[in-house]
């Protein structure tokens, strides 16, 4: 167990704080006594839930890929709320399908922002956490665990990041700032909520063991990874049982790939798995990014010829 610390009276930095997990966990550590600067793409929603909040707290509109953009947030936050203890990258998205007919730039999207977005926010907040000898909170996954199939993108970034995480823990542990790995379940988010309407992810939540289907509500899961700040855990389990379920990794291959060769085949016979595109409201911005790109360089081909 990692030693607990004081939040009152510091600063905390969430990404993806918009809606979800994120909205839940500035509202916690708000309620901790925290200021909190909240970032993602839309400033309006953004601004909806720092009204919410019972401390003081400052909204940054940034996309967490743009280096650039990211450093500019990381010079508005200190100069308004002062240097960060806390800085979680929870900003995320998804996408289901099979990866050969997957759109590459939806694929690489997802990559981009769940595993290059990351480390653009540890990059640029890191000499804040080191100035304040604070900790920054990577959100992972059970897809971290153990890859599924149609979930390629996914799996891989969240396989990525923490990956990422800790190495980031072991260079800087030495400097007194705290890293820690976030492992999340079905969490009752937007994004989530996406999933049944899908045949391709409902049939992969429905295959799963009971216990394992379930749902969990945004503030238990806000609540368990507000503890685990506290506590400047290394790794932070919501829920709870997911502890016993990192014991069993090393199985977790062999189990997917014995569902894989006796299921799939059936399943795709029965269904049409079509591509589901990025999930949730806050996929839905990140589509009209990818439609932006592919215009512009439309146009300047254009231009070109």
């Amino acid at each position: 167990m990692s030693r607990s610390w004081e939040l009152q009276g510091r600063t905390a930095v969430v990404t993806g704080a918009a809606r979800g997990l994120g909205a839940g966990l500035a509202r916690r550590l708000a309620g901790r006594g925290m200021r909190v600067a909240l970032l993602g793409r839309e400033h309006a929603t953004l601004a909806a839930v720092a009204v919410t909040l019972a401390a003081e707290s400052h909204v940054v509109e940034v996309d967490v890929t743009d280096d650039a953009a990211m450093e500019r947030a990381a010079e508005d936050v200190t100069r308004t709320l002062g240097a960060p203890s806390v800085v979680i990258a929870n900003a995320g998205v998804a996408e289901g399908g099979p990866f050969e007919t997957s759109d590459p730039e939806t694929w690489r999207r997802v990559v981009e922002v769940n595993l290059v977005g990351s480390a653009v926010t540890g990059r640029v907040f890191l000499p804040g956490l080191r100035s304040t000898r604070g900790y920054f909170l990577q959100v992972a996954s059970t897809a971290a665990f153990g890859a599924a199939p149609m979930m390629s993108a996914y799996c891989a970034s969240k396989a990525g990041v923490e990956a990422f995480a800790r190495s980031l823990r072991a260079e800087v542990a030495h400097q007194g700032v705290g890293v820690g790995v976030a492992y999340l379940h079905w969490t009752d988010t937007d994004m989530v909520r996406d999933v049944d309407r899908h045949t391709v992810l409902r049939e992969l939540r429905g295959h799963m063991p009971a216990p394992a289907r379930r749902v969990y509500p945004v503030d238990q899961v806000a609540s368990r990874l507000a503890r685990g700040v506290e506590r400047r855990s290394t790794s932070v389990y919501a829920p709870p049982w997911l502890r016993l379920a990192q014991a069993g990794r090393p199985l977790f291959p062999f189990a997917v790939d014995l569902f894989s060769r006796r299921e799939l085949p059936r399943l795709m016979r029965e269904h049409s798995f079509e591509q589901t595109g990025l999930l949730g409201a806050g996929g839905r911005i990140e589509e009209a990014t990818i439609d932006r790109s592919a215009a512009g360089r439309a146009g300047d081909g254009q231009a070109a010829s």
